[in-house]
């Protein structure tokens, strides 16, 4: 595969050497002649009269590097791509707003989607065939791509009249689709959180954790979904309270034993390929560990475990390590493949990760590398299943896991449970400096909005939970590098991604809607005034350039963006939480701290356009089912007034934030510019001060407030 850090000697080099996305970078010494998107590629293909063969991937896909491999290295292959079709290169991460596009038809096509996602587009743009990997050559049952590009050519030349018709007809169905779908229908917040527990509750896998069976995937918002279930059914049925918050811990300390995990470097892999957490996929991405360290906060919240802090604190040292630019954005996400050692020619899925028995046991010792082996799962033959491993890359090797806990350890090699714990961190710690020398997985260094944006979230919220004041610094030095390094001007214009000095597209819906929900949450972490303001600005750009003026919801992509096809408004909470999900939460939240009607009005009618979907299926989209029931419950004003720097104000902060309150939301009363501020469109804020000059909290329902409290028992007894 070509490596954009590959120093071998290249013979093809395509117009993708001058692009700044690392995904396309891998693809510019091709011998395909790849374009990237954009009018250059449509020009040649209308001049030309030759169909668009669109590819689009990611630089940390797996099977985009083994299709690369296999069609786009293939001088034949690439011979008859070069010339029978124009090739256009797309980094779905930097260019959603395509790969949305295609996608939705692939999926409407052929009934699933993926990447590489392989489309055929005529000249205009519009599909005319699609799927996702291809193999090169015919295999039982499926079509290999060289045939495959045979048979399209073919077609394109002789019945081009009927190729342009079927994909107009298609565009047309799938719009006409698109729109009915979203034809409303009004909601009931305390029908819909029930219907989405009855859901997750008979699709939840009893003895290992999660939801449905292989391969398995973090979704953390179903989790924060069920803490909410279960203060919703607190007062209601105690035990559908305690089973929503049961199947939320389990599955946290599920995937946190698992291989899932990184037991030795923090932070989360992609999915498990298997239904016990065992064997993942190793990609590591930004935005699940942003929405996990959410989930694992909220779990903490609810249980006061140490455990689950400690795994928030493993994250956000992983995105302070290896995720971070020196400035402060964090990058988008590190190769599941990497070379097993320098000078190999061929990368491994999980290389950088695994180990054989032997060398655990010359790096340990015999003695201790036989107890961190039993704890962690490592046998002589590999722990990998068959299943797990169909290629066959992992054997030999083991994943680490938890297979046993210090106390069960201890007792099987008896010892005392502390000295065990001792040289279990201890050889971890051994693990990580030699694993620190092996060839590093791929690191894609974009820096993208919108996963930026949860990981402030994610960071400003365990920060706040757990006491961590560095975490909130995290999160304010990446919204700070996004403010200055991904606007047109300071705050104002935003764009997409970041790379290397140059800016991507301009953002997308999603971009505005998770660095808002991210800011809100930055500035209810550190009270931060500068934040909330932003947030409130950047509100209103979105509401300019995305939201359907004559209706109601977001469009994915901006009202007047060039060679769109089709017109999406996007619901699903998938591994990235939907553009109108968020938006409706933040626009709640705004309306509160703005004391904004029209804000809760533009929510409402997010709900009801997406009706249908939270009536049939909420646990489809759990974000948007949390906005819901914030719509129904979040009457709720922590007012706080005083000098946050304070030891008594931070007493009275750290009782607000280690509870899991998620209906509350949270305010500064600074008796100066930010109050000031505030209170100029919240006049309810504006007459809260300290008490007798000590620090106050005003804890108030619709802003009709309880008598403020000066001590940190006393708001105690009132949030309890």
């Amino acid at each position: 595969m070509s490596d954009p850090t590959d120093k071998s000697p290249t013979t093809h080099t395509n117009a993708l050497i001058d692009e700044k996305s690392p995904y396309l970078l891998q693809h510019a010494h091709n011998p395909v002649n790849w374009l990237p998107w954009g009018d250059a590629a449509f020009m040649k293909a209308r001049v030309e009269d030759k169909p668009i063969f669109l590819s689009s991937g990611y630089s940390t896909c797996h099977w985009c590097h083994v299709m690369e491999r296999e069609s786009f290295e293939n001088e034949e292959i690439a011979a008859l791509i070069n010339e029978h079709f124009v090739p256009i290169k797309v980094d779905r991460e930097e260019r959603p707003d395509v790969d949305l596009t295609y996608m939705t038809y692939v999926q409407a096509a052929t009934g699933h989607g993926g990447w590489p996602m392989s489309v055929f587009l005529t000249p205009e743009l519009k599909p005319f065939y699609g799927g996702t990997y291809y193999p090169p050559e015919d295999t039982a049952g499926r079509i290999g791509f060289k045939h495959l590009l045979g048979e399209l050519s073919r077609v394109w030349e002789e019945d081009r009249e009927g190729v342009d018709e079927r994909a107009k007809g298609a565009i047309d169905k799938l719009q006409d689709y698109i729109d009915k779908e979203n034809a409303g229908q009004e909601v009931k917040a305390d029908s819909i959180l029930a219907k989405a527990y009855d859901e997750l509750s008979g699709s939840f896998d009893f003895h290992d954790g999660g939801f449905g069976s292989a391969p398995k995937f973090p979704r953390p918002s179903n989790l924060t979904l069920l803490f909410r279930g279960h203060l919703f059914f607190h007062e209601k049925e105690e035990s559908y309270s305690q089973w929503s918050a049961d199947m939320a811990v389990r599955t946290l300390r599920a995937m946190a034993h698992g291989g899932l995990r990184d037991h030795l470097g923090g932070g989360f892999h992609r999915y498990s390929v298997d239904t016990y957490w065992h064997i993942p996929h190793y990609e590591k991405m930004l935005y699940d560990q942003g929405q996990l360290l959410t989930a694992y906060a909220e779990g903490f919240q609810v249980t006061n475990s140490a455990f689950l802090a400690d795994i928030c604190r493993e994250i956000a040292a992983y995105l302070k390590r290896d995720l971070r630019h020196p400035d402060g954005g964090f990058f988008s996400a590190e190769d599941a493949d990497s070379y097993a050692a320098e000078g190999d020619d061929h990368k491994k899925e999980g290389a950088f990760y695994v180990w054989t028995a032997a060398e655990i046991d010359e790096v340990l010792g015999a003695d201790d590398g036989s107890i961190f082996r039993y704890a962690h799962g490592a046998i002589k033959n590999g722990n990998a299943r068959p299943e797990s491993d169909p290629h066959g890359e992992l054997k030999g090797t083991n994943t680490l896991f938890r297979a046993y806990s210090i106390k069960k350890t201890a007792e099987y090699f008896k010892k005392d449970p502390l000295e065990v714990a001792d040289i279990i961190a201890k050889a971890k710690a051994k693990l990580f400096d030699v694993r620190k020398e092996r060839p590093r997985p791929h690191l894609d260094d974009k820096v993208i909005t919108a996963w930026n944006g949860l990981a402030i979230a994610g960071l400003a919220k365990a920060g706040a939970a757990l006491n961590e004041s560095e975490f909130i610094e995290l999160a304010a030095q990446a919204a700070a590098f996004l403010h200055r390094e991904l606007c047109d001007e300071p705050g104002k214009g935003l764009h997409r991604s970041w790379r290397d000095g140059g800016k991507g597209p301009r953002a997308f819906a999603i971009d505005y809607a998770s660095l808002i929900h991210g800011l809100l949450n930055l500035y209810e972490a550190g009270l931060d005034l500068r934040w909330l303001k932003w947030a409130a600005d950047l509100q209103e750009e979105m509401d300019r350039e995305f939201l359907d003026q004559d209706g109601a919801g977001y469009y994915s992509v901006h009202t007047d963006m060039p060679n769109s096809i089709l017109r999406i408004k996007e619901d699903y909470d998938g591994a990235e939480p939907s553009p109108n999900s968020l938006a409706a939460s933040n626009l709640l939240r705004l309306a509160v701290f703005l004391d904004r009607e029209s804000y809760r009005d533009q929510a409402k009618a997010i709900f009801n356009l997406f009706g249908k979907t939270m009536a049939d299926n909420p646990s489809a989209v759990p974000v948007m089912t949390q906005a819901l029931d914030f719509s129904a419950r979040g009457k709720q004003q922590i007012v706080l007034a005083g000098d946050k720097d304070s030891p008594e104000f931070q007493a009275l902060v750290a009782v607000v934030h280690r509870r899991l309150l998620p209906y509350a939301t949270v305010i500064h009363a600074d008796g100066a510019e930010g109050q000031a501020w505030i209170g100029e469109k919240n006049a309810a804020i504006a007459a809260m001060n300290p008490v007798a000059g000590k620090p106050a909290a005003y804890v108030c329902e619709n802003y009709t407030c309880q008598a403020p409290v000066t001590d940190a028992a006393a708001l105690e007894k009132l949030l309890a």
